[in-house]
């Protein structure tokens, strides 16, 4: 990447975090509807932490802990990747392709700043579960792996919203794939135990690798650290961001190639 490149890059994520900053609407629904969620499962199945085969721990608030996490960064990553539509649809892409722009720097800037506020949720969920009485067993080495994981997994929802902004140029069909991204997470073992499912939904639950990435950020909460949950955690999302960045680029290609 040349210099120029970095510094197109570098600004045009600096307005992507700025321009989510300012909108309270992108991120405030992406931190608020996961603690909520939060709060009215740990109020509402405390006492399943006490059946046969649930795992070690103190409450059902450290189990959801990293649900929480991964539930807020898809949500808001999401929100995030609208932006890019708004842009094609108020005419600024057509304005920054027009200008001495490198391409892909559009496309980098967009996900830098997706990116940025998956770090962000994370940090503000573990401090927030934290005061609530959470903990992260594996200390400081599980926390950084938590908060990478959650940065990648931003980056990968980020790339897939782009894409499909930048093939539809609709803000409306980039929220409209909201609904997947919700089935996904409640058809793993993000919010129960996948030992204690039975049937249809334990084999969804198995082979969705939100489940791999949740379940290994969960040892790392309540077992303690362990250098394989902490290199599943982290390659389940860095897989999925690398398959949908190429997404996302061959979608800019096809963008641009109609508007030449």
């Amino acid at each position: 990447m040349t210099t120029s490149t970095f510094a197109q890059s570098r600004a045009l994520s600096m307005r992507a975090v700025l321009g989510i900053a300012r909108q309270p609407q992108v991120f405030i629904p992406a931190i608020v509807f996961p603690l909520f969620f939060a709060a009215l499962n740990s109020a509402a199945f405390e006492r399943t932490t006490s059946l046969p085969g649930f795992p070690a721990a103190d409450s059902f608030l450290d189990f959801l802990f990293p649900a929480t996490v991964v539930q807020g960064v898809l949500f808001g990553g999401l929100g995030a990747a609208s932006e890019l539509a708004q842009d094609i649809e108020s005419g600024f892409f057509e304005r920054l392709i027009s200008a001495p722009t490198r391409r892909v720097a559009i496309l980098v800037g967009r996900l830098a700043g997706g990116a940025a506020l998956g770090f962000f949720q994370a940090l503000l969920f573990m401090g927030l579960f934290t005061l609530f009485g959470a903990e992260v067993a594996a200390g400081i080495g599980g926390i950084a792996v938590i908060a990478v994981a959650a940065t990648i997994l931003a980056l990968f929802v980020g790339a897939v919203g782009s894409a499909m902004a930048l093939k539809t140029g609709s803000v409306e069909a980039v929220q409209g794939s909201f609904p997947l991204i919700f089935i996904s997470v409640f058809m793993s073992s993000a919010f129960f135990p996948r030992q204690l499912m039975q049937g249809w939904f334990k084999a969804v639950a198995t082979y969705n690798p939100i489940s791999w990435m949740i379940e290994a950020m969960r040892d790392l909460v309540l077992v303690g650290w362990d250098s394989g949950d902490a290199l599943v955690a982290i390659l389940v999302p860095v897989v999925g961001a690398a398959l949908a960045v190429l997404l996302a680029l061959f979608a800019l290609r096809a963008r641009l190639a109609m508007s030449a």
